[in-house]
């Protein structure tokens, strides 16, 4: 239910997506990039200590790598950090207790409309209802009919 390797799955999913669409020059050098920076900064129980959430990171390190954001590029830098605030922002709604499952989930989402906002472009993801198959499993307790992915 919670963990890092939650971080890594979004990072690597969104870096899938962007690999499936032409208009990036994604392969699979860059998208372990994407899971080396997200392994670096995604730390287990940070998204209480300090509102970093590895997911958020993960999602950052993809939007850097698609657009070779670096600190001397202006526009590219600020597109992500953009991202990763609204990122920060939806998961903040999601949370008490956090799920990283829900993190997950939520954050792909937002990422794809943040995808086409910033990038102009539409990536190849399809929307499903999702239902959660997890809720006796939260260490901390599921928050139920609050999470938009719990169908109980």
């Amino acid at each position: 239910m919670l963990g890092c390797d939650n971080g890594v799955i979004a990072a690597a999913s969104l870096m899938a997506a962007f690999k499936n669409n032409p208009e990036f020059d994604i392969d699979d050098e860059k998208i372990l990039e994407a899971i080396k920076r997200t392994n670096k900064q995604a730390v287990s129980g940070y998204c209480g200590l300090t509102g970093v959430c590895g997911v958020t990171v993960g999602i950052g390190a993809a939007f850097s790598i698609a657009l070779g954001a670096t600190c001397g590029k202006d526009k590219e830098s600020a597109i992500v950090m953009r991202v990763v605030a609204r990122i920060t922002d939806a998961l903040a709604s999601e949370t008490g207790p956090a799920c990283c499952k829900n993190y997950v989930r939520t954050a792909l989402r937002v990422s794809r409309n943040l995808t086409k906002e910033f990038l102009g472009l539409k990536l190849p993801v399809t929307v499903k209802n999702i239902e959660c198959i997890f809720p006796e499993k939260h260490p901390h307790g599921c928050r139920r009919f609050k999470c938009l992915y719990y169908k109980g």
